[in-house]
C-alpha cells in the first residue's frame, strides 16, 4: 500500500514537474503597444472669409500643406505666360544650375532672331536678340521669367531638346509626374490657346518651382540687365508688396489675367511661404490686388502650434509580467494649420518578443503624422529598461500567459 502511494506520488511529481518545464519553455507572449493618441483631429477655430474674386477662379495654399481652399470653376482655362514656370522647371530639371553660377553659354542664330521677329511682329510679349549674341542659361531663364519673353522660353526649349514638341512633351510628362491632372501644356511660352491649367495645378506647379534656389531668386528680381536687350523690368510688380516673392503673371485678350504668386510672411515668429493663383482676371492690377488681399487673410487664419513635444509618452509597452515602459517622441512636432483641416496621427510599433533586455532608448517604433500635403515619420523609443521575465513567473504563469 505504502508503495502504491510512493508510486502515485512519483508519478504525480513527474507530471508536475513536465507541467513546469512545459510552462517554462512555452512561449513567451509578445507585448504590444497602445496608445491614447486620437487617430484624427480636426483642427479647432474658424477660418476666416477668404475675399474670392468674384470672377474668374483662384486658389490658394501654404508650402508643405499644399492646398487650403478653391474658388470659382475648375474647368482649365489658357494659362497664357503662367505656362513659362513648366518651361524653367523643365530646363533646370535637365540642366541644373548651382546658385550663383551663370551655366552653359547659349549662342543666339538666325533662327533665333526669326523667333523674335515673329512674336514681336504679332505683339506677344518678346526681349530683342541679336544673331552671334551669347547668353548664359541663366541669363536666358531670367529673360523668359522676368520680362516674360516668349522668344526666350522658344528658344530654350529647342536648346533643351532640341525641338519645340520634344520640350512639351517634357513639359507634360512633368505635369503627370506632379499629378497635375488638369494641365495640358501645347507650347512651351504659354502662346496657344490649347496650354491650358487651373489655379489649384498652377499653384502646385509653383510650389514646385519655388523648391528649385536658382528658380526662386530669379522671380523676385525686379529687374535685370542683359547684353542686347539692356535693362528689363519685371511684370510682375508687385514683387516685396504683402510678402510677395514671386512667381508669374499671364495674361492675353481672350484668357484674361492670370498671376500665380507666392509671399514670405511670418505667422507666430515662424517664417511661413504661401502660395495662390488667381485667374481669369479683367487685368494684371485686379490680380496683383486680389492676390494681395488673399494673401492677408489667409495668413490671418493661420498658426502654428506645437502637437508633440520631445520626450512626450506617444505610446507603451505593457509586458504579462508586469513590466512598463512608455515610447517617448524622439523630437517637437510643430504645425503650421489651418482651422478645419484633418491631422492623422498613427503608431507604428511591434509586438515585442522580448527573449532580452531592451535598454532606454531604443528605437522600437514611428509615429506617422499628416496634415493637408504635409507628412512626418517621428521615431519613438522606449523610456524604461525592459526584462525578459523571471523564472519563476515563467514556471507559474497561468494559461493564456
Amino acid at each position: 500500500m505504502q508503495m502504491r502511494a510512493l508510486r502515485i506520488v512519483i508519478a504525480l511529481a513527474v507530471v508536475f514537474a513536465g507541467l513546469l518545464t512545459w510552462n517554462y519553455f512555452r512561449t513567451i507572449p509578445a507585448a504590444s503597444a497602445s496608445t491614447s493618441l486620437p487617430v484624427q483631429t480636426v483642427i479647432a477655430g474658424e477660418a476666416p472669409q477668404l475675399p474670392w474674386p468674384s470672377i474668374g477662379s483662384a486658389a490658394m495654399g501654404v508650402s508643405g500643406l499644399g492646398a487650403i481652399a478653391t474658388s470659382g470653376n475648375e474647368q482649365p482655362i489658357p494659362a497664357a505666360s503662367v505656362a513659362k514656370v513648366m518651361t524653367a522647371l523643365v530646363v533646370l530639371t535637365d540642366k541644373p544650375l548651382q546658385a550663383g553660377a551663370p551655366g552653359p553659354a547659349l549662342t543666339m542664330t538666325g533662327d533665333d532672331v526669326q523667333t523674335y521677329q515673329t512674336d514681336n511682329a504679332q505683339n506677344q510679349s518678346a526681349v530683342p536678340v541679336r544673331e552671334g549674341e551669347v547668353l548664359s542659361e541663366l541669363q536666358m531663364l531670367q529673360g523668359m521669367l522676368i520680362p516674360s519673353a516668349n522668344n526666350f522660353a522658344q528658344t530654350l526649349a529647342r536648346w533643351d531638346a532640341s525641338s519645340e514638341s520634344a520640350f512639351v512633351d517634357r513639359m507634360n510628362q512633368r505635369a503627370k509626374a506632379l499629378g497635375l491632372v488638369n494641365t495640358l501644356f501645347a507650347d512651351p511660352a504659354g502662346i496657344s490657346p490649347d496650354t491650358v491649367s487651373t489655379a489649384s495645378d498652377l499653384m502646385r506647379l509653383g510650389m514646385a518651382a519655388m523648391k528649385l534656389p536658382v528658380f526662386a531668386a530669379i522671380v523676385q528680381l525686379p529687374q535685370v540687365k542683359l547684353p542686347v536687350a539692356g535693362v528689363v523690368y519685371n511684370v510682375n510688380s508687385v514683387i516685396g508688396k504683402a510678402g510677395i516673392i514671386g512667381i508669374k503673371t499671364g495674361s492675353g485678350l481672350q484668357t484674361g489675367a492670370n498671376f500665380l504668386f507666392a509671399a514670405a510672411v511670418t505667422v507666430s515668429q515662424h517664417p511661413i511661404t504661401i502660395f495662390g493663383c488667381v485667374m481669369g482676371q479683367p487685368t494684371l492690377r485686379i490680380a496683383f490686388d486680389r492676390a494681395q488681399k488673399l494673401i492677408s487673410a489667409l495668413k490671418s487664419g493661420l498658426s502654428v502650434k506645437r502637437e508633440i513635444a520631445r520626450n512626450q509618452a506617444i505610446g507603451a509597452y505593457a509586458t504579462a509580467w508586469d513590466q512598463h515602459s512608455d515610447l517617448l517622441s524622439t523630437s517637437d512636432v510643430l504645425l503650421v494649420e489651418w482651422p478645419g483641416m484633418i491631422l492623422r496621427q498613427q503608431l507604428e510599433a511591434p509586438a515585442l518578443a522580448i527573449d532580452r533586455p531592451i535598454s532606454p532608448g531604443t528605437r522600437e517604433g514611428t509615429l506617422h503624422i499628416t496634415l493637408g500635403d504635409y507628412s512626418l515619420d517621428i521615431p519613438v523609443v522606449t523610456s524604461q529598461q525592459l526584462y525578459p521575465p523571471g523564472r519563476l513567473w515563467r514556471v507559474t504563469r497561468l494559461p493564456g500567459n
